[in-house]
């Protein structure tokens, strides 16, 4: 029998809040619950985005809030070296190439899912003269990457209509996150990715490369995300507050698995083996987002 392995792959911008607190916790409790292994991964290959000491403090919090996790921490920004190899892999068969355009050259191109604009495919056929590369796309193809997503249901996206050719290796020398966590994702053997539904539209180009790579295809949770009452994401950006134990009764009735009274102000540890005895995923709510209270932000 295979043993499941999860991960929790915060950003390193800020510290650990409540959106984040409702990432780990589902991750958690599904690795844990099906007796797998639950890893902690710093997702910090944009490194201009990363707050100095945030990896620190989240790993702090982690740990206030009863969180155990398997083996050492794996970081991005020390992994540049296999990113390379993997990307040479694909330019060397084609799969990826130069691309000259600028972002004002493309800014009037139709907006992709994510909300950046579809590539139109100017560089695929090679460099125009007098032009140099900026940086590397990997070619996309027409029709449907179609997944199971354990919450959200069937996902069904054609990359090529609705993203484009997407970036590999950015023109300020750093390799996108889409490369990086396909690459992380394999070599740590993620079995089962449980994150929140913001990443959902990412998954698709995710599973692109994996079938590039001759890479085996995870399991997908996307869990809801929690918005503020503009419907914004909790982030560092929207200005949302650190959160710590006190706030995990809050994330696991986000999640659908509300604590019994009696354990609401039990140490963390106890909540935590409650969750992992009770975990159920049909409980998470079937939606992309969901409004935290003022309290939970």
């Amino acid at each position: 029998m295979t043993i499941s392995i999860g991960r929790f792959a915060p950003s390193p911008s800020g510290p650990l809040h409540f959106g984040s607190l409702v990432a780990a916790l589902g991750s958690y409790l599904d690795a844990r619950a099906s007796g797998g292994r639950w890893l902690v991964r710093i997702e910090d290959v944009d490194e201009p985005r990363t707050q100095a000491g945030a990896a620190e403090t989240i790993f702090a919090s982690l740990e206030r809030c009863g969180f155990e996790w398997d083996g050492s921490v794996l970081r991005q920004s020390e992994r540049k070296e296999r990113y390379r190899e993997v990307f040479e892999q694909l330019v060397a068969s084609g799969a990826a190439y130069a691309c000259g355009c600028t972002r004002k050259e493309i800014a009037d191109s139709a907006l992709a899912v994510d909300g950046a604009r579809i590539y139109p495919g100017t560089c695929r056929n090679g460099l125009a003269p007098g032009r140099e590369a900026r940086a590397f796309r990997v070619r996309t193809q027409a029709g449907l990457v179609e997944f199971a997503d354990r919450v959200q249901g069937r996902i069904a996206q054609d990359i090529e209509r609705d993203v484009g050719d997407f970036v590999l290796l950015r023109a300020d020398g750093y390799f996108a996150y889409q490369l990086a966590v396909v690459v992380d994702d394999a070599d740590q053997g993620i079995t089962d990715v449980v994150r929140g539904a913001d990443l959902l539209d990412s998954t698709a180009r995710q599973i692109h490369l994996q079938r590039l790579l001759g890479l085996s295809t995870p399991r997908y949770l996307h869990l809801p995300v929690a918005v503020n009452a503009q419907g914004e994401k909790l982030s560092k950006q929207t200005e949302a507050r650190a959160a710590g134990p006190g706030s995990l009764p809050a994330a696991f009735e986000f999640l659908g698995h509300a604590l019994p009274k009696e354990l609401v102000d039990a140490p963390a540890t106890q909540q935590l083996a409650w969750g992992i005895a009770h975990w159920d995923a049909e409980r998470i709510p079937k939606t992309r987002a969901i409004a935290a209270s003022s309290q939970e932000g």
